[in-house]
């Protein structure tokens, strides 16, 4: 099937099973989005959709809310790898109604703002209520990472680029007096924030205290998973190689992943000799030989609807379309495609009961599931 084809047919309808697994199936539950690159819950059955030229809309379980509950288009800088990129939730929001915002602001540079949800409407922001946690400079357009995600220690965690251009000219993503290139983990409860004590960088004088691990490009997507508190980063690469990297839950932090002294598991700068054994490789890295040319990082699935799932990352890639699942055993990995879809991947999402959602760059979003059932009954055999 040629990939308009698909596209038309996942438009219009419902259900639709792609070809790597006739068992996994796409039901699409909004469309005509503008842009969508993140979803995300806030405790309760709503899905948030976090739209890229600077709004969030609501789909309430049947459609999505003709008002937004946030508008932010007037400070938010569009087009390319900038714009409104995510939204993530405080862990008390039901007590407190705050959330957090990553946005590129007009000058062109990373903002990390808190709202409070309005007083007279739970499906509408206080847009009076802007508090800015962050300023980070960007020198460059590109590889603004812009994922929020609060950790199952409750801290909030930033995926920040390495600041844009090509090959990180610069290396901000090795320097620690810099932001870029980083994971960040800060305590929201301070004023405005707080740097959590046992941050593993807190001591160095010469580091950034915010900075949680190092060594990433762009790491657009990233999240934890809800059982075991495990890490992952989807790092977007440069020209030849993406990769998957993975923290266990019981990390103290530090960890550098490599960039730019390695693409994946590859040497970059400099070509050879890059890694003495200080540096932690990816645990998946597929190559630019197909179609593929930019990861987006998903969850680890925790559900209830597609039992076979269990317990697999799925993750898939801007470019091609493509939905993989990998399973952890051990140090190793095992991958299988699980979708081969027509979609620009943006994003995944994970609801409250853990269920997954994918966002079609387009326009859509689509709940993935597992149709086969965990124990299917034997046919009885005519003799």
């Amino acid at each position: 099937m040629n990939r308009l084809l698909a596209l038309f047919v996942a438009l219009v309808l419902p259900f639709f099973a792609f070809a790597a697994d006739p068992q996994i199936t796409l039901q699409q539950i909004a469309n005509g989005l503008n842009k969508p690159v993140s979803i995300t819950h806030a405790g309760d059955s709503r899905l948030f959709i976090t739209l890229q030229d600077g709004e969030v809309r609501i789909w309430n379980g049947t459609l999505v809310l003709p008002t937004p509950f946030l508008d932010i288009r007037a400070l938010t800088s569009k087009g390319g790898e900038r714009g409104l990129l995510s939204i993530a939730f405080h862990p008390r929001y039901a007590e407190n109604g705050f959330f957090f915002v990553n946005y590129t602001n007009i000058g062109g540079h990373t903002v990390v703002a808190r709202y409070r949800v309005s007083d007279a409407d739970p499906n509408r922001a206080d847009p009076a209520s802007a508090r800015q946690l962050l300023v980070i400079e960007q020198p460059y357009t590109n590889h603004n990472g812009g994922q929020l995600q609060f950790g199952p220690d409750g801290y909030l965690y930033i995926g920040m680029g390495d600041g844009g251009a090509g090959g990180d000219p610069e290396n901000r993503a090795q320097t620690m007096s810099t932001l870029l290139g980083k994971m960040l983990r800060i305590d929201v409860n301070g004023d405005p924030y707080s740097v959590p004590p046992n941050n593993p960088f807190v001591n160095n004088t010469a580091a950034r205290p915010e900075i949680w691990s190092l060594g990433l490009r762009n790491p657009w997507r990233f999240s934890f998973d809800r059982a075991s508190g495990d890490l992952w980063i989807a790092d977007v690469g440069q020209g030849d190689y993406e990769e998957v990297n993975y923290q266990p839950g019981t990390s103290i932090g530090g960890e550098n992943y490599g960039w730019r002294r390695m693409e994946g598991t590859h040497c970059y700068i400099p070509s050879s000799g890059c890694n003495p054994g200080d540096l932690v490789l990816p645990v998946i890295e597929y190559d630019h030989s197909g179609s593929e040319c930019s990861v987006t990082g998903g969850y680890v699935y925790r559900g209830a609807s597609s039992p076979r799932l269990n317990g697999m990352y799925i993750y898939g890639d801007y470019c091609s379309g493509k939905i993989w699942g990998a399973t952890r055993n051990g140090s190793a990995v095992a991958i299988r495609e699980l979708a081969d879809t027509a979609f620009l991947i943006s994003s995944f999402g994970e609801d409250l009961n853990g269920e997954l959602y994918v966002a079609d760059h387009r326009g859509g979003v689509h709940r993935l599931i597992d149709s086969r059932p965990l124990n299917p009954k034997r046919r009885a055999v005519r003799r």
